[in-house]
């Protein structure tokens, strides 16, 4: 069996702030380091996770979501967040949509898998040419205000807002 080097601990940490924000529903693809949360919400009988075919589904699901008065969030890797800005622009920004995006940031320092580090080094720059706020976790004890503060900025702009999970997070060695 092989280990995934993935923090529980901080898994917890996550997921436990997803729900104080009020999150109800979730969107993913499977992905190594969310792995626990979307195990956890899978658990859930008060969360609803929905398995995504690719992260683009996820917009419109959130956006369905806001519709019927939920609030969600994405969970995916930045790579996700790549395949995704069709519809973060086309649906998410135009129609105004409170879009909140957990999304693991591969390919930042420390990085060890090469395929990783191209997404990593156009993450921020991309957030930032198309005006989403976004904010680096790293530090767990900061996650749930982190976390409640971007979900409030995605309700109060009706905009997309990204939360990076960094390695120093969510990886332990």
């Amino acid at each position: 069996m092989l280990r995934v080097p993935v923090s529980v601990e901080n898994s917890e940490v996550l997921f436990s702030a997803i729900k104080s924000a009020g999150i109800t529903l979730l969107s993913a693809l499977p992905e190594t380091w969310l792995v626990h949360v979307m195990q956890m919400a899978e658990d859930d009988p008060d969360m609803t996770l929905i398995r995504l075919n690719k992260e683009e589904e996820g917009v419109g699901i959130s956006t369905g979501a806001h519709l019927a008065g939920r609030k969600s969030a994405m969970l995916m890797q930045n790579h996700g967040l790549l395949t995704s800005i069709n519809g973060i622009v086309s649906v998410a920004q135009l129609y105004r949509v409170p879009l909140l995006m957990f999304i693991s940031y591969r390919g930042e320092m420390g990085e060890r898998d090469p395929w990783q580090t191209e997404g990593g080094r156009v993450t921020e720059p991309l957030l930032r040419s198309l005006g989403i706020d976004y904010r680096k976790l790293s530090d767990p004890s900061t996650v749930a205000y982190d976390t409640r503060q971007a979900q409030t900025l995605a309700e109060s702009s009706l905009r997309p807002v990204a939360l990076l999970l960094t390695r120093n997070l969510m990886w332990e060695e």
